[in-house]
């Protein structure tokens, strides 16, 4: 008999093993635009070992056929047995996903401060590579081994060095599969600027670029650093003159820190210009980190805070501004490199770091050295504190503009909402809470100049099936509708939002299956009633923690919270915390069982900090309309129960289940 498709049985369930999943999904580990990221992870590698202090040369070259080598003169990796695996470690690192050495975060490991975290690494670079081969020069001995669409066809092998060759490193030749990516040209300009910010952000380790097509050959070695690349940066960009010198500093931290592992810090630069391109690069363990993250929102946060302490100590204010952070970072031109013992960063491009702790850790450092050399400049100050001002009152202008245009005719507000201070709608945001208890911890943890909150009661009306003229016999759309300032309207109509009170409205409800619940009657409230809210982009949902792990102190790690969204979140910081060494059990798990069970810190902290929460926007994508319109009809229309029953009889094996 025929197996029809729809057939689900043990036989459907396939498991994918070595290096598959990446070569099944190459967008979830690489960028595929061009193979630029593979070889990163291969120049990541030379780079850690110069960040631990064992290689001095990072050789880059573009080979004839189109293949590429990473080369350089660290300790080279090691080749002996694995003492579990039973295989050449160097084996293991290009074909094991979740597998190298910068697991290991114990005081004496081989990487204390690593770039590395996933631990795919160069794995990725194996799997998406038609052919890689790998040379180690270790203990008197030349290694090599060498793959072919990331399985192993030459196993390793040893040999005596040839006449010149290096006494320890590693070199990397591999050569990208073209089907992976959309172009193989790699991007000279974002190499080259890749390779130049290692060499930076390393001082005295010479970096060198070789074009074997066309015989150019660059090269960087520089003594100054992070300020003379800043430098450099600005005047190619024909930037002004900074208002102040350049501040810069570096600072790591001791030993017996009750938040911070020894050894973490930040170096900056930073510098201040009327006009001009902005210059703004971050790098965490030297990864450019190119779409920002904490580690820059503490950098801001340090700066703000400095600058402020000193325009109110000198009185240097003018009555009815208020000095926001991003008057202080306006006109900032910087370049960032934060040291994190554990980073954690967004997807496994590395882009963005998430670590919450590295906010508070680059902004105390910061921040008291920033106030230091103001009070120890006045003068310099001043002319800062001039500047700074002046996009304060810039932006307060723009905002007492739209404010003018739509003061008209504005409606009571609803007592039990608890409004911002800031008139700019852009920036201001409102939190639809659930239940009054979370509400209360919302209003005490929130930033009042830009959070409003509004607490609802119970589960909302479902409103699918409601007409317009009777969403306002319910008191909680009532208070909804009039907070927000905008009318009930349908997918045609053109409804004035001029009167739109806040730029982003959030849906906050606990992460159970009763906050599920509240988050799709809101959900249907704004797609029925508010379509065009949704369609620009004003609608988000915030996503709280479910679990707190409390991690014990563990050699240079401190006593540690982390927070997960959910129960495969939490699977996967106890695997993490197993390759760390945390002894099983060593750890503890608390669920919360609402969102008025966290404090207002906590609260802050995971859920409504712009800086360190997860905030998802609500969009339509590329559904059609009619078919979430079908969708929605079937989930929440009163005569729609046969429907859902067959729904849940066709789909139920997707479901999570939370009993």
């Amino acid at each position: 008999m025929a197996t029809r498709k729809n057939d689900y049985s043990e036989a459907s369930i396939r498991v994918l093993k070595g290096l598959e999943p990446v070569r099944q999904r190459p967008g979830m580990y690489s960028r595929t635009e061009n193979p630029l990221h593979i070889l990163q992870e291969a120049i990541d590698n030379a780079a850690d070992e110069a960040l631990a202090g064992f290689c001095r040369e990072i050789a880059v070259t573009l080979e004839d056929d189109g293949s590429v080598t990473v080369e350089d003169d660290g300790r080279g990796i090691p080749v002996g047995a694995h003492p579990e695996e039973g295989v050449p470690v160097v084996e293991i690192v290009f074909t094991r996903l979740h597998a190298g050495g910068k697991f290991d975060k114990q005081a004496g490991g081989a990487y204390s401060f690593s770039g590395g975290l996933h631990g795919v690494g160069v794995s990725v670079t194996n799997a998406l590579s038609t052919r890689l081969e790998v040379t180690v020069w270790r203990d008197g001995a030349a290694h090599e081994i060498a793959f072919a669409g990331g399985e192993l066809v030459s196993p390793l092998s040893a040999r005596a060095p040839l006449r010149g060759e290096r006494r320890s490193g590693t070199r990397v030749r591999c050569w990208p599969d073209p089907k992976y990516f959309d172009s193989q040209a790699i991007p000279q300009a974002e190499l080259v600027r890749l390779l130049r910010s290692k060499a930076v952000l390393l001082p005295g380790v010479r970096v060198q670029l070789t074009d074997a097509r066309s015989g150019r050959v660059q090269q960087w070695q520089y003594a100054e650093g992070l300020r003379g690349y800043l430098v450099e940066a600005l005047a190619e960009g024909g930037s002004a003159e900074p208002v102040i010198p350049l501040f810069e500093g570096e600072q790591a931290v001791g030993g017996g820190h009750d938040t911070f592992a020894e050894g973490e810090g930040a170096q900056w630069v930073v510098a201040w210009t009327e006009e001009g391109p902005l210059v703004r690069e971050s790098y965490v363990n030297l990864i450019p980190t190119t779409a920002g993250g904490t580690h820059e929102s503490g950098l801001r946060e340090g700066l703000f805070n400095a600058i402020k302490a000193f325009v109110e100590l000198h009185g240097l204010l003018p009555k009815g501004i208020k000095l926001l952070p991003e008057d202080v970072f306006a006109r900032a031109s910087f370049v960032l490199s934060a040291k994190v013992l554990d980073p954690q960063f967004q997807g496994q491009v590395k882009e963005r770091l998430n670590s919450r702790d590295a906010l508070r850790l680059v902004s105390t450092l910061i921040r008291p050295q920033l106030e230091l050399w103001l009070n120890q400049h006045v003068e310099l100050g001043r002319r800062l504190a001039e500047l700074v001002i002046r996009q304060a009152q810039a932006r307060s202008r723009a905002a007492q503009k739209v404010e003018k245009r739509k003061s008209s005719g504005v409606a009571v507000l609803p007592g039990k909402l608890t409004d911002c201070e800031s008139t700019e709608v852009a920036r201001n945001e409102v939190f639809l809470v659930e239940g009054d208890s979370a509400g209360g911890s919302a209003k005490m943890g929130r930033d009042k100049e830009f959070q409003a909150i509004l607490p609802l009661r119970g589960k909302v009306l479902n409103t699918w099936e409601t007409e317009r003229d009777r969403l306002f016999a319910n008191n909680e759309i009532h208070d909804i509708a009039v907070a927000i300032g905008v009318d009930p309207h349908g997918p045609g109509d053109e409804p004035d939002l001029s009167g739109l009170r806040y730029g982003r409205i959030c849906i906050l409800s606990d992460a159970d299956v009763d906050g599920a619940h509240i988050q799709v009657l809101l959900l249907t409230l704004f797609f029925r009633h508010f379509p065009k809210l949704v369609e620009r982009g004003h609608v988000f949902i915030a996503r709280p923690p479910l679990f707190r792990v409390d991690v014990p102190a563990q050699g240079r790690r401190p006593l540690r919270k982390i927070y997960c969204l959910d129960e495969g979140e939490l699977r996967h910081v106890e695997d993490k915390l197993r390759k760390d060494g945390v002894r099983e059990g060593a750890w503890s798990i608390s669920r919360f069982k609402g969102l008025g069970e966290m404090s207002a810190e906590q609260l802050w902290e995971t859920t409504m900090n712009p800086d360190t929460r997860r905030l998802l926007p609500v969009r339509l994508g590329g559904v059609d309309r009619a078919g979430t319109e079908r969708r929605f009809t079937m989930l929440m229309g009163k005569g729609e129960a046969a429907a859902r029953r067959a729904w849940l009889e066709a789909r139920g094996n997707e479901a999570e289940v939370d009993i």
